[in-house]
């Protein structure tokens, strides 16, 4: 008998030894402390500012009515954003479905048949046709001892409210490229002008120059110069036409309409540059402001949580089924004491051997984790790297525009003086269309200017999280 003991001793000892284990399996990323990346000096010319966040519809406060209505009807028709948020209910669903997983569950049934029953079975079998007929309770609970299925739970509400976020983060980005594409649509219009008053010129110097050849002055060389000119300005200008048309079509895209949609926009005016400052605390609470980086967040939270359920898996489970029921074999009254049956079942698993699978799916929670981490790390370093490039980028085009606007006023005043010179007789009106063309040139250069100044503006707002504000969303209960 002492030998059967202690075969079973050595047994146990043996298999608990064998138990499916997590030791050595933890994953490696660490998430960057946003206050280690340093931005002071590159900002260190910048105002700061409380008030430098931008408001949830910082588009209206650029006084364009057309552009309010655009933004307004891309935010309603646009069927991206019914993508982004289809994603979130899915997200929302997979988070009800493990929360009632982790409740106890209890289910009713019954069936009535007619059966056979052999006269081979004994104290049963009639050899004759009988009603075979039942009624069962049932009732099963997993006591989550270690929390696993709470962990799996607060996962999917992770998910859910990343991709919820998401659905936030979708809507600025459209009201952004909304608003760039229409800035857009302003700079294809002023290129337009400036090609029209440059075909306009350059057909009036081959006019002049096909008079002067026909008198003797010029030769057809400048004839030939001038016309190469006039299929130079008709090109420009055939592009600037199809700018706007490129840039109509990008605005009917974005609102979830068709191309005839984008006809009805009339011309943007030029919109205001934004006053240069940075918010205070710059960068620690960008965290807060931009929705990419929410949501990268939460997806670490999650990957966490999926950890810890993963963990939970080589511990021992227990959970309590039970049923209880009535059967009964021929015609009589099923509903009757002695037809009772039922069974409690307590059960507890322990995990022994899995050929490895707990282990591999644990790695796997791990790498899963490390990649949430690093794509978080990723976020955030682009984030403050890309509000500081957009300030640079948005001086720089500020001093380009004073320089530009110095190139403006002298190119113009040089017409002026060149008009003067062709109504005194001094000078040639072919000579003052030269100079004409000058002008031109530097006026093309400005409007492009300004355009990209209007456009690092928007990016600067979204940069900055385009008005973004964490929503009070779902709460993690205490269940």
């Amino acid at each position: 008998m002492r030998l059967h003991i202690l075969a079973a001793a050595v047994g146990l000892a043996l298999a608990l030894a064998g138990c499916a284990t997590s030791g050595g399996i933890h994953p490696n990323g660490a998430s960057i402390d946003p206050s280690s990346l340093k931005a002071d000096r590159s900002l260190a010319n910048v105002q700061l500012s409380d008030a430098a966040w931008p408001k949830a519809d910082w588009w209206t406060g650029l006084g364009d009515p057309q552009l309010d209505a655009l933004i307004a009807q891309a935010l309603r028709d646009n069927p991206t954003l019914a993508i982004a948020d289809a994603r979130a209910h899915q997200a929302q669903a997979a988070a009800n479905s493990a929360d009632a997983a982790r409740e106890p569950s209890a289910s009713v049934g019954g069936s009535a048949a007619e059966a056979f029953i052999p006269t081979s079975i004994p104290a049963f079998g009639t050899g004759h046709p009988a009603a075979a007929k039942y009624a069962y309770g049932s009732f099963k609970w997993d006591l989550d001892l270690w929390g696993g299925q709470r962990a799996a739970w607060e996962a999917a509400v992770g998910q859910w409210r990343a991709a919820d976020v998401d659905a936030q983060a979708a809507r600025i980005e459209l009201s952004t490229n909304v608003a760039r594409a229409y800035v857009q649509l302003g700079y294809a219009y002023a290129l337009q002008d400036v090609a029209n008053a440059e075909l306009k010129r350059a057909s009036d110097a081959r006019d002049l120059t096909r008079q002067r050849v026909a008198a003797g002055i010029d030769n057809r060389i400048q004839l030939k110069q001038s016309d190469s000119e006039v299929a130079s300005a008709q090109g420009e200008k055939a592009r600037a036409d199809r700018a706007i048309d490129a840039a109509r079509s990008s605005l009917s895209v974005l609102l979830g309409k068709g191309p005839d949609r984008g006809l009805d926009i009339g011309r943007p005016p030029l919109l205001p540059p934004a006053a240069l400052m940075v918010p205070s605390n710059l960068p620690l609470d960008l965290v807060g402001h931009r929705a990419d980086l929410v949501a990268a967040r939460w997806r670490v939270e999650a990957s966490a949580k999926d950890i810890k359920a993963a963990k939970t898996q080589f511990l021992p489970n227990v959970n309590i089924g039970a049923m209880v029921g009535l059967i009964g074999l021929g015609g009589g009254n099923l509903f009757t004491l002695q037809n009772r049956f039922y069974e409690v079942a307590p059960a507890i698993s322990l995990p022994i051997f899995d050929g490895g699978r707990r282990r591999a799916n644990l790695d796997a929670k791990d790498a899963q984790y490390e990649l949430a981490v690093a794509q978080y790390n990723q976020t955030l370093v682009s984030a403050i790297n890309e509000v500081s490039d957009d300030y640079d980028a948005i001086a720089s085009a500020q001093q380009q525009i004073q320089a530009q606007q110095r190139a403006v006023d002298a190119a113009s005043d040089a017409w002026k003086l060149a008009e003067q010179r062709y109504k005194s007789g001094i000078g040639s009106y072919l000579d003052a269309l030269s100079v004409r063309q000058e002008l031109l040139a530097a006026e093309q250069r400005m409007a492009q200017l300004r355009a990209q100044q209007s456009d690092l503006n928007v990016q600067l707002i979204q940069a900055l999280g385009g008005g973004f504000r964490p929503q009070a969303g779902v709460e993690l209960s205490s269940k």
